[in-house]
């Protein structure tokens, strides 16, 4: 690149929806989408890693929803945490856990609870202390500043609500 040369715009994945009132959006939505492949990348090879190749990232997030603090979860309320509004992909989910002695389930009422089993607590402390080896102490080596991490991380919390509520209006249409 020559001095004289325009400085390069944002990168984006689509020019076109750059090219509207907001364009660091599009650059914030190409940033989402490398970072969300590669995370549910990262999710599946990990747990490979820790023994269970056959999981996908849903399997995955859905296993350490039910593990987390160590309280059976209903369907209903995994499907909420994850932002998942197809039920039927998380029940799916927690059918093949179960078939893998990850989760059991038990039904009180109506409703069915889903909690880990010892071999799924442990399947997500392999994960762990694999992710705080190849992914926590390279990324605090960063020096990241950690308040500046947790703004984001609520700024995308936030946007979330934003893409809920433009899809929901995306689907009036």
């Amino acid at each position: 690149m020559s001095l004289s040369s325009p400085a390069p715009g944002p990168i984006v994945s689509s020019a076109h929806l750059a090219a509207g009132a907001l364009p660091v959006l599009s650059e914030f939505e190409f940033g989402l989408i490398l970072v969300s492949h590669a995370f549910h990348r990262w999710m599946v090879r990990a747990m490979a890693a820790a023994g269970l190749p056959d999981l996908s990232a849903i399997d995955v997030l859905v296993l350490h929803s039910v593990q987390h603090r160590s309280k059976a979860k209903r369907l209903a309320d995994l499907c909420f945490v994850l932002n998942i509004e197809d039920t039927h992909v998380v029940s799916y989910s927690v059918k093949k856990l179960e078939r893998m002695k990850l989760v059991t389930s038990q039904r009180q009422g109506k409703e069915k609870f889903i909690s880990a089993t010892p071999a799924g607590t442990k399947a997500c402390e392999r994960y762990k202390a694999i992710r705080e080896t190849l992914l926590v102490q390279p990324v605090a080596s960063l020096g990241l500043d950690e308040a500046s991490m947790s703004r984001i991380a609520a700024q995308m919390r936030t946007l979330s609500g934003y893409y809920d509520q433009a899809a929901r209006a995306a689907a009036s249409l």
